[in-house]
């Protein structure tokens, strides 16, 4: 076992490989071992688990908004011309979840470097994504199209932003855990934990943002 220095990467149940253990009070630990505060680590899977189902609920509740408003038969709905970055941003998000897996499986290796490195891709990908959807609305707005043109662009922003908001939370969960210092943090998750958590979230917000991106074309085509 290394020391809180120079903690090596681990995934869930290296630790607990070997008779080696895990440090007490929430340091490295077994699959299924407690965690920090004594905690079984499978409570922050399934935490994040119920988050997701909570993120899910929200946009279809948005999906079926949309669907009602835009078959009230009122005049005010028009189609959108979908943005062309968004094609572009769809790529980008799609390898980021290639890089990040690939990083799991350095890091499963104990390749800090290459963990970090493709980590690293990841976190910039995640934000070259952010940024294209930024030009997606400076597009739209270049075409007349503003939150307050009508309700199919209103419900445009809304999805694009809500989803952006939650990506930038995965962003800073994908900087903490590739830059910050959890092996020196007593109370933090191990690595090893802390990456299988944000890498569910990073790919659920991936497979998300697919089915927008598939509502969209069905708006506007349907």
């Amino acid at each position: 076992m290394a020391s809180s220095s120079g903690a090596e990467l681990l995934v869930p149940g290296d630790a607990g490989r070997g008779g080696n253990g895990g440090l007490a009070g929430g340091g490295w630990s077994g699959d299924g071992a407690p965690g920090p505060a004594g905690m079984p680590e499978r409570v922050y899977v399934t935490g994040m688990a119920v988050a997701m189902c909570g993120i899910v609920m929200f946009f279809a509740a948005l999906v079926s908004a949309s669907i009602v408003r835009r078959g009230l038969g009122a005049n005010d709905w028009q189609p959108l011309e979908i943005p062309s970055v968004l094609w572009l941003n769809t790529a980008i998000l799609v390898a980021s979840s290639f890089c990040l897996e690939r990083a799991r499986r350095l890091g499963s290796a104990k390749d800090k470097a290459g963990f970090r490195h493709w980590w690293s891709v990841t976190t910039i990908l995640g934000l070259m994504f952010v940024a294209g959807q930024l030009i997606a609305w400076r597009q739209m707005t270049a075409g007349g199209l503003y939150l307050t043109t009508g309700p199919s662009a209103s419900f445009f922003y809304v999805f694009t932003a809500a989803h952006g908001l939650h990506l930038l939370g995965g962003i800073a969960a994908l900087s903490f855990v590739g830059f910050g210092s959890m092996e020196r943090s007593a109370e933090s998750l191990r690595r090893g934990m802390a990456t299988l958590v944000v890498s569910i979230y990073w790919h659920f917000l991936s497979a998300l943002w697919i089915f927008l991106l598939l509502f969209f074309v069905w708006e506007r085509y349907s």
